[in-house]
């Protein structure tokens, strides 16, 4: 009889390969095979892999994710003639595995045949089960799964090390892996689709049985199951849990599905303090309908999502020690009046080590205390976290420790934020790791640098990771058009200028009385900036310059440094004040006589829009800069060098002539450009 393996994939993208990978070593040796990659609408680049790995195999693209039962049903469909091998795409089999299932499936009265699972540790999973029924449910409420499965009457879970040991038959088996040949398919007829995820194949196993072919386990085949989300997650748990009842009812009639329900929610409730899971299943088990919710036509395979979802961030800063003007904050507190919001700080790019960081230890104590917070709520619908993350981005499995890691925390709090499917944004680019499996009604890129140009960074690392967001993102947001256009021929239809906005409310010039006392008492002229003095972008020998050659001038300097500051100690009229909350800096700006934006000239400025432009002109401030790409469409209001010395001649004919419009003018030409009207743009790209 010909053979078709059957691969059911939903954003599959992570562990198809390897699947692939291993069904291609152990088919060699049966030359009348095929296979059949079956998928469920995924978004990511699942079947751009499964065409590069397995350019033969058949791909059936559905519409929709209807879920895994009908998956397998069009698998079915595409291989009449066959014994039929399902597997999970997170399944490895072993070279022989085909080959030893087939064996047991040519034995007298078996219709399918199961191999030995294990995990990727080795361990063995306890994949054998017996038929569920109320009394087995009161046994494992009582007793626990593991006890109870050492007796044939209390226990559903096959326990003992010997049946795993000894070819044998089961009731039914954990469907990751299942031969089943023709004729038993055309006797026992397709998976009932309206459980979506859970029981399709215990229902269909049992029904396999009834019709006289066994469920055949053959210990010497072999496969590697990774494992899902079910035990973690209580959406899944839960839709196990009531499924369960559903199956008995649909089998035995009411009177045996009460008898199970009642069994099933005490086992629940007796857990239930020990995690959300439990709580979840009671409440559903409570809330009893027949058949649980069908998805609709988010890419998610879950019930439906909200009407209006709330939004996850993965932010590229701290909002406990950044400064809170940047982009991620600023949208994010915007859309709070919207929508629930979680901002989850920034989980790094790089350990900082000696050498190749400033104020290592600063740095790491300061995350020490961001991550002791764990969730705070700073404003009514915006919650901030800091997960404790792992700072291995070299390594692929260690930064696939990190993921699940990251990614366990961030779901139990959006859980009990009610956050089921959010929008997720990502600006830090290794959030892609964890976010790549997670539940969600769309994924938005935030592309506001490029990160992989950042000097601490493992480039190789953060690009690739950037490419799988620039390939999986539902849409890529840009704030420079200089990166946009170069990366449009891989983004296509799904990049969008957002550009930054401004808090127009919130940097307005302020009278003399309001300045701040520090800078009062510095005297003018003053030439200033406020921000982030990073190593990595600001131009410091450019400080030095305009120090020295306008030492009539003060030179105001607010914000936390990441570069020695100690060198312009020597120089009377610079005067750095350090970092000052995000609430009082307009009333600082306010002081200045000239604005600056004295940037090096590297690839991450030429790929940047700085927020501080905008904000600098909302208060009416006259500003020197030096040029970069987004700087263009500012010239006529902004003074750009090209040259340390045409930076210092444009301050000089700043502060002798004045700005290059009124500063009324300059206030009016960004006027347009508030969060919130960033806030409505992304709105409306996430919910058309």
């Amino acid at each position: 009889m010909p053979l078709a393996v059957v691969v059911v994939t939903y954003h599959s993208a992570e562990v198809v390969e390897e699947c692939l990978t291993s069904i291609a070593a152990a088919l060699e040796s049966i030359p009348d095979s095929r296979v059949v990659v079956v998928d469920n609408a995924s978004t990511d680049n699942t079947l751009d892999i499964v065409a590069r790995v397995a350019p033969h195999a058949e791909i059936v693209a559905r519409p929709s994710n209807d879920g895994f039962a009908a998956g397998v049903n069009a698998g079915f469909a595409a291989a009449p003639d066959c014994d039929v091998l399902v597997l999970n795409p997170d399944v490895r089999l072993h070279r022989d595995a085909v080959t030893l299932l087939r064996a047991a499936l040519a034995l007298p009265g078996t219709g399918i045949a199961v191999p030995r699972l294990a995990g990727l540790d080795g361990a063995p999973q306890l994949s054998l089960r017996r038929t569920p029924n109320p009394l087995r449910a009161l046994g494992e409420a009582i007793l626990g799964g593991t006890r109870a499965g050492r007796s044939d009457v209390l226990g559903e879970l096959v326990v003992d090390p010997l049946r795993y040991e000894t070819a044998g038959t089961a009731d039914w088996a954990t469907g990751a892996a299942w031969l089943i040949s023709r004729e038993a398919r055309e006797a026992t007829g397709v998976l009932e689709e309206r459980y979506f995820l859970y029981s399709e194949e215990t229902e269909y196993m049992l029904r396999a049985g009834k019709r006289g072919y066994a469920v055949r386990y053959e210990p010497r085949a072999r496969a590697v199951h990774i494992g899902g989300e079910q035990s973690t997650s209580p959406l899944l748990w839960s839709m196990a849990t009531t499924n369960r009842v559903r199956m008995v009812r649909e089998r035995h009639g009411r009177l045996a599905a009460f008898a199970m329900w009642c069994a099933v929610l005490l086992n629940e409730l007796l857990r239930a303090p020990r995690g959300a899971k439990h709580r979840t299943a009671v409440a559903d088990l409570l809330r009893w309908r027949r058949w649980p919710n069908r998805p609709g036509t988010s890419a998610n395979p879950h019930p439906h999502p909200d009407p209006e979802p709330g939004w996850v961030c993965f932010s590229a800063q701290d909002w406990w020690y950044h400064n809170r003007a940047h982009s991620d904050f600023q949208l994010m507190r915007s859309m709070a009046a919207h929508r629930r919001v979680l901002v989850v700080n920034s989980i790094g790019m790089r350990m900082p080590t000696r050498g190749n960081s400033t104020h290592v230890s600063r740095r790491i104590l300061r995350k020490l205390r961001s991550v002791a917070k764990f969730v705070r709520r700073p404003m009514p619908d915006f919650y901030v976290m800091s997960p404790l993350p792992l700072p291995f981005y070299g390594s692929p499995f260690l930064r696939k420790v990190n993921a699940v890691l990251v990614r366990t925390q961030v779901r139990l709090v959006a859980l009990a934020l009610g956050l089921r499917t959010p929008v997720i944004m990502v600006t830090i680019p290794t959030a892609w790791d964890v976010v790549a499996p997670m539940r969600r009604h769309s994924l938005v890129f935030n592309r506001s640098d490029r990160h992989s140009d950042f000097p601490e960074a493992d480039r190789a690392s953060i690009e690739a990771l950037e490419n799988e967001l620039l390939a999986n993102a539902d849409h890529v947001v840009y704030v420079s058009h200089a990166l946009m256009d170069e990366e449009l021929p891989r983004t296509g239809s799904r990049a969008h200028f957002l550009d930054h906005g401004v808090d127009v409310d919130h940097f307005t010039a302020r009278p003399e009385h309001e300045w701040p006392d520090d800078v009062r008492a510095i005297p003018g002229p003053r030439v200033g900036f406020f921000g982030a003095l990073d190593d990595f972008v600001v131009d410091f020998d450019l400080l030095e310059r305009v120090a020295v050659e306008l030492p009539h001038v003060s030179l105001v300097l607010i914000g936390d440094a990441t570069h020695p500051m100690e060198r312009f100690d020597k120089y009377s009229n610079v005067h750095w004040l350090g970092f000052r909350p995000y609430s009082t800096i307009p009333a600082y700006g306010s002081a200045f006589d000239v604005a600056i934006m004295p940037w090096q000239d590297n690839d991450w400025i030429k790929r940047s829009n700085p927020i501080k432009l905008k904000e600098y002109l909302a208060l009416g401030l006259p500003v020197v800069s030096t040029d970069f790409a987004e700087l263009a469409g500012y010239t006529d209001r902004v003074r750009a060098a090209r040259s340390h010395a045409e930076f210092v001649d444009a301050l000089r004919a700043t502060l002798a002539t004045g700005p290059l419009l009124p500063p009324h003018a300059l206030r009016t030409s960004v006027e347009p450009h508030s969060w919130q009207a960033r806030t409505s743009t992304l709105l409306t790209l996430t919910t058309s």
